[in-house]
């Protein structure tokens, strides 16, 4: 599988630092491990979602599993480190330009772990009194989470998962940020392919989305089957299958349904790499999209 246009490595700055965007810094050895323990709860024998992309970001808190895992990701699809990377540049330029938009609270739903820039630097950057609340179930990330992000003003970390949205917005934190009378980014990036159809991630979705005010904007990116044969869909979601959480990837119109008809701001359902930026087109698209409440 080939680009149409080759992207060169990026340089992603993790924690202040910066490292190859292609993993090929830490792949095949012990320089990947960030030398610290793991978590309480952490199973470092079964790859982790999060900890996979943290090396396809060239980032530092994985195991061998992880590594193992994302390298077999990388040879059933070789796009998998630009995908990673062009779903960091949706990020930031989504969280910009909502914050240009005047959005002050950001909900980041299924986070990862910390890769600068994370959502708060960017909206604090773009307004000191911007809040966001972070929320995830891994346990490594709810570590990094506390550790990192809930020390500026205005952040907060919530460890849960966002499958129990009943629960997610019963949090404290979660339930103040959301009170009307400011509108409201709800980010769900590169975080929906990890609820298999079983979850009914469209009603999932909807809960949050539903509680948002009008003037609220739900963001998503996710990979979809476009460019994809059945037997290289099968190859590419083979290394999730002893990871803590699956993958399923869907096509354009199950995507486009997370938005619940909402107008999406343009340039539309794209590929993330081309969401307001002429980026490459990648075989094998991450679509990214954010929409705004009427």
């Amino acid at each position: 599988m080939t680009a149409i246009r080759a992207m060169a490595p990026a340089r992603i700055p993790v924690y202040g630092r910066c490292v190859r965007g292609d993993g090929a810094a830490r792949r095949g050895g012990p320089a990947g491990m960030s030398g610290e323990r793991p978590a309480a709860g952490m199973d470092v024998t079964r790859p982790s979602p999060a900890r996979i992309y943290d090396w396809l970001l060239g980032g530092k808190d994985n195991f061998e599993a992880d590594r193992e895992a994302g390298a077999r990701l990388l040879e059933a699809q070789p796009l998998a480190g630009m995908m990673a990377r062009a779903n960091r540049g949706f990020l930031e330029r989504g969280v910009r330009a909502l914050a240009e938009a005047g959005v002050r609270r950001f909900l980041d739903l299924g986070t990862g772990l910390p890769t600068s820039p994370n959502v708060h630097e960017i909206a604090l950057a773009a307004d000191p009194g911007a809040r966001v609340v972070y929320v995830d179930n891994d346990p490594l990330v709810a570590a990094h989470n506390a550790a990192l992000r809930a020390k500026p003003a205005g952040v907060a970390a919530v460890h849960a998962d966002i499958r129990d949205p009943d629960a997610v917005l019963a949090r404290p934190e979660v339930a103040d940020l959301l009170e009307p009378g400011e509108p409201v980014a709800v980010l769900m990036l590169a975080v929906l392919h990890f609820l298999p159809d079983e979850d009914d991630p469209h009603a999932v979705v909807a809960a949050y989305r539903d509680r948002l005010a009008p003037g609220g904007y739900l963001a998503v990116s996710t990979p979809s089957t476009e460019g994809y044969t059945g037997a290289e869909l099968a190859e590419i979601t083979s290394p999730y299958r002893t990871a803590t959480a699956g993958v399923t990837i869907r096509t354009r119109e199950s995507i486009e349904a997370f938005f619940g008809g909402w107008p999406l701001l343009p340039p539309g359902l794209v590929e993330a790499s081309r969401w307001r930026v002429d980026g490459p087109e990648l075989r094998g698209k991450m679509l990214a999209g954010i929409a705004r409440r009427p």
